[in-house]
């Protein structure tokens, strides 16, 4: 299933392996893990808010089940806009790295997004995203200390901060898949115009929510040194082969340059 698109335009589908989907809603992917006609399959992220029912209507239509788990590889409002309504449909649990825990149980607020950064109009207009933090309570667990993701065998979570503290992002070494969330993303994620023409490209962390330069350009050295073969991100297309590889290892060595914007408060 390559760029199938229903709900009227505003969601799209595209297979990155044959079990591994990715459901574009709106400007922000969730990633189904997980052989279809299968039970036990994972959800990475969850989407903007207003898309529960485009993401049960893929789940039901791939699996014979709820998920075994939904993975959260950060808590920004554009990956947890569903949580709460898919939790009290399916009824499955939430992991999170433990750093994240505080703005996934109404404890800590993010900092505000900062449109001083540019690049494009949906930077301009970030400061009416929110940054508030949403309430799990005791429906989020931390992510296994030992590294391996529940109801994904074979995979292994990777802490890759600076976008937020506790982001992770999840890989498969047997064949070399990631699972970025917005530690890279595909497309430049500040420009309106690069969001709907959808032409991969890597890139950082969106800027405009990114508060930890330093740690972000350790999380994508981190990422390049796994070498992935394929690259499913939190913004944009699938990524594959040699020249996902070329531009990530571009991007990991000229990171200052190519991903941190001139000016900022975060800068």
């Amino acid at each position: 299933m390559t760029d199938s698109l229903f709900f009227d335009g505003l969601t799209a589908t595209e297979e990155a392996a044959p079990d591994i989907l990715k459901l574009r809603t709106l400007f922000v992917n969730t990633v189904f893990i997980g052989e279809p006609g299968r039970r036990g399959w994972v959800l990475v992220d969850t989407g903007m808010p207003g898309f529960q029912d485009a993401i049960i209507a893929v789940a039901e239509a791939r699996y014979p089940g709820p998920p075994s788990a939904i993975i959260l590889t950060h808590g920004h409002f554009d990956h947890v806009g569903t949580v709460i309504g898919l939790i009290q449909h399916w009824g499955s649990p939430v992991y999170a790295h433990p750093l994240e825990l505080p703005y996934l149980t109404g404890w800590q607020d993010y900092l505000p997004a900062d449109p001083s950064v540019g690049g494009g109009l949906l930077a301009g207009v970030s400061f009416l995203y929110p940054n508030e933090a949403i309430d799990l309570d005791d429906r989020v667990e931390p992510l296994p200390a030992d590294g391996t993701v529940p109801g994904a065998p074979g995979w292994s979570w990777l802490h890759t901060p600076g976008h937020t503290p506790g982001h992770v992002s999840l890989l498969r070494p047997a064949d070399r898949m990631l699972v970025s969330g917005d530690a890279m993303i595909s497309v430049k994620q500040e420009s309106a115009l690069a969001v709907v023409q959808q032409v991969g490209e890597i890139h950082g962390p969106p800027t405009y929510f990114t508060t930890d330069w330093t740690a972000a350009r350790r999380s994508v050295e981190l990422i390049a040194k796994h070498r992935p073969a394929t690259v499913v991100t939190g913004h944009g297309p699938v990524m594959k082969g040699a020249e996902l590889d070329r531009q990530l290892q571009q991007m990991a060595e000229h990171f200052e340059e190519m991903a941190v914007p001139k000016e900022g408060k975060y800068v």
